[in-house]
């Protein structure tokens, strides 16, 4: 089992920027294939956002996202990270990621998720 910690999140204006992270402990993220980023708005279902292959690099966006998150990895400090730009109001939400050992987009194939960080964006 990994333990992950999400921080980096905050209140932001419509347009500016957040960086968050994603840190992993107990395992390193290669043990998994996927690391996602998935949201929750109140009262809504946990979204997908971005997910990144720990080997390849390889990176997939939710159409809401693209053009404006950039997920990314940083192997030796064992760190996802999610930059956000351009946010929206919609944006708004508790940001979580999770590991799969496969490649999907499912939150239901996702776990060990992360307690998550709260995003706010004021318009």
């Amino acid at each position: 089992q990994v333990q992950l910690v999400e921080s980096g999140g905050g209140l932001v204006q419509a347009g500016g920027s957040l960086r968050l992270s994603c840190a992993a402990s107990g395992h390193t993220f290669g043990a998994f294939t996927m690391v996602g980023w998935f949201r929750q708005a109140p009262g809504k279902e946990r979204d997908f956002v971005a997910r990144i292959n720990w080997t390849t690099g390889t990176t997939y966006y939710a159409d809401s996202v693209k053009g404006r998150f950039t997920i990314s990895r940083d192997v030796a400090k064992n760190t996802v990270y999610l930059q956000m730009n351009g946010l929206k109001p919609e944006d708004t939400a508790v940001y979580y990621c999770a590991v799969s050992r496969i490649s999907t987009i499912s939150s239901s194939l996702y776990g060990d998720w992360g307690q998550g960080t709260q995003v706010t964006v004021s318009s």
